[in-house]
């Protein structure tokens, strides 16, 4: 089946290795971004959410402004936004757009980060909360008469919409966490499931996990992965790109004044000291999987997330443009068909990505499904 790509949309350029500059939103750098990933081939563009970034809804509204046929993946924290008005604000940009949006839920795993917003549940509460938004949000959506809710969070009377979905499938829900609790909401609510960039085996165990938590209650999830991939025109090239931007986040780490990371979707700063290690189970994985070693299954390379504390996305695929294509088909081969990759010089890394890597992974995923077929 044909793969999906997701990039990265951001309020302004920065990443773990570019400082910040010019005003928190700049329409400009938004609109550039946008149109890059579509002529690049990407299928949509993930808008991050942080507790002290600008209004991911409105970054995508932006971004789907300027462009004719790119998805926007807007990340999305149940518990800040009523429910129903969170499902009227999507349904609205899903109808603006012509039905080109889609939300990516995080729950939320840094404690010190989520309090910032006023939000002091625990991580097990933000999970029964989350269940319940989705459950809501999913009412809305499928119109109809006026309905009443009666749960733990929320108590409605009479909710309704006059404004529904573009499409009559409605809007789809991608859902990231790695701990239990996240596996149980995801298999019963979601539609598409994403993880971190983790090696071939890790991946696949979290995948049965997953699937298993869906089957509990007779569904079926996508599955997507991250990854910033390294390319260039050799493996020695990429090889030595790779440990350039370590020195890079490593240098920044000591520095005297952190950079703050919007990036990120579930941190507070990128200083890396023992109070500010992340707890959630995802950021754990990837700390374990780091310090076995830095690279895995030949390709993948964790000396971002080693720095990093594998706060987000921050593994890569390192190689040339053919060999990361490759290793991406194996991650197809269990079972993944969406790939986010984004890299750390945004702009020049999106549009090599659009022209060296995303069609040789299609034609890849192309030979590989007629081989399946002729095999059957």
């Amino acid at each position: 089946m044909p793969v999906e790509f997701i990039g990265y949309v951001s309020a302004r350029e920065q990443t773990e290795i570019l400082d910040t500059s010019g005003p928190a939103v700049d329409p400009r750098y938004i609109a550039a971004t946008a149109l890059i990933h579509e002529r690049g081939g990407f299928d949509k563009a993930l808008v991050a959410f942080h507790s002290s970034s600008p209004d991911s809804i409105l970054v995508a509204q932006h971004a789907a402004s300027v462009t004719s046929k790119l998805g926007l993946l807007i990340a999305h924290r149940p518990g800040f936004t009523a429910p129903t008005l969170a499902a009227r604000q999507f349904a609205t940009l899903d109808q603006l757009s012509s039905g080109r949006v889609a939300v990516h839920v995080i729950t939320g795993g840094n404690d010190r980060e989520l309090e910032a917003d006023g939000d002091h549940l625990s991580k097990v509460e933000r999970y029964q909360r989350t269940a319940e938004y989705l459950q809501i949000l999913r009412r809305e959506w499928a119109g109809g008469l006026p309905f009443d809710h009666d749960g733990e969070f929320y108590r409605l009377r009479g909710a309704s919409s006059a404004v529904l979905p573009y499409q009559p499938h409605g809007i789809p829900l991608y859902f990231g966490g790695a701990s239990e609790e996240a596996i149980e909401v995801a298999g019963e609510l979601a539609d598409g499931y994403a993880l971190w960039g983790e090696p071939l085996a890790n991946a696949a165990e979290l995948i049965g996990k997953v699937r298993a938590a869906a089957e509990r209650h007779h569904r079926a999830l996508k599955f997507s992965i991250s990854f910033r991939p390294i390319i260039a025109d050799t493996e020695e090239e990429a090889w030595a790109r790779a440990a350039a931007i370590q020195a890079q986040v490593e240098t920044r780490q000591i520095s005297s004044q952190p950079v703050k990371n919007e990036i990120a979707l579930d941190h507070a700063d990128s200083l890396l000291t023992p109070e500010n290690l992340p707890v959630n189970e995802g950021s754990r994985r990837l700390q374990a999987i780091a310090a076995k070693s830095a690279r895995h299954d030949e390709r993948l390379w964790t000396g971002v997330a080693q720095v990093t504390g594998g706060r987000w996305n921050s593994t890569s695929l390192v190689g040339t443009a053919e060999q990361v294509a490759q290793s991406l088909l194996e991650y197809y081969r269990i079972g993944i068909e969406t790939f986010l990759i984004r890299g750390f010089d945004p702009l020049t890394d999106a549009v090599r990505y659009g022209r060296d890597l995303i069609p040789l992974v299609r034609s890849l995923v192309e030979r590989e499904d007629q081989l399946r077929r002729i095999s059957r």
